[in-house]
């Protein structure tokens, strides 16, 4: 099983306390308690991938963690990173749509709306197999009428750091560090090297404190949250 779909499991695990220790007696038939500590999660997301030389280093940097994110890509950014998406499959990421041509969702007939958001899923889903791949809207806007097209639960964030602002690696790690707390959705773009450094010293920051990460999916299916249709999450209790 890959290490990043089992992440949450490994994390949750880690941490069950309560267990008695050395030299301390059981009686016999007596129950054994144990308490476990739901350590806080959270969820990485990165938009408008895949980049060659900003994505390819991020994935690097999460297998060598074992750390599993949800990447929004962008439809025309695909071709020529075809083995990017592949990567994201069989490491355990999750893979959503960022329309096509990263355009806002408001306005759009609804052969435009198919072209932006079902031209990328189809692409994925060539790549990626056949799935659930779920939508979030550039600058997270969209209209009702998108919403009622999407297919899917839309995906926005709680945390949002605008890496795209400035190369201020120090900066964006101590944002989104300060910030965080369980339950969080990140909002981060693989588009920027600095980005890519800022995500993993979050990790790494974040770990650190206790908490563990999970996909948009996996954070869902860990709160009882059923997701539905044209309904958007911003953060997941």
């Amino acid at each position: 099983m890959n290490g990043k779909k089992i992440c949450a499991l490994l994390c949750l695990l880690a941490l069950i306390t309560g267990l008695p220790g050395e030299g301390t007696p059981v009686p016999a038939g007596a129950p054994v308690e144990i308490e476990v500590n739901t350590p806080p999660l959270v969820a990485l997301t990165f938009d408008d991938g895949p980049r060659s030389s900003t994505t390819g280093p991020l994935l690097d940097g999460l297998e060598l963690r074992e750390v599993p994110a949800t990447f929004f890509l962008v439809g025309n950014r695909i071709p020529g990173n075809e083995e990017l998406v592949r990567r994201m499959a069989a490491e355990g990421h999750q893979i959503g749509i960022h329309t096509y041509d990263h355009v806002e969702l408001k306005g759009l007939s609804r052969r435009d709306f198919d072209l932006q958001v079902g031209k990328t899923r189809a692409l994925i889903a060539e790549l990626a197999g056949e799935g659930n791949y779920w939508l979030r809207p550039p600058y997270g806007l969209m209209d009702e009428r998108a919403k009622s097209w999407c297919g899917g639960p839309v995906i926005l964030w709680s945390v949002d750091p605008e890496d795209w602002k400035d190369n201020n690696i120090d900066r964006i790690v101590a944002c989104v560090v300060e910030q965080a707390s369980d339950g969080d959705i990140i909002l981060l773009h693989d588009l920027f090297p600095n980005s890519a450094q800022a995500a993993l010293r979050i990790v790494d920051a974040l770990l650190a404190k206790g908490y563990c990460f999970v996909t948009v999916e996996q954070l869902m299916e860990e709160r009882g949250v059923v997701p539905e249709a044209g309904v958007r999450y911003r953060k997941i209790n």
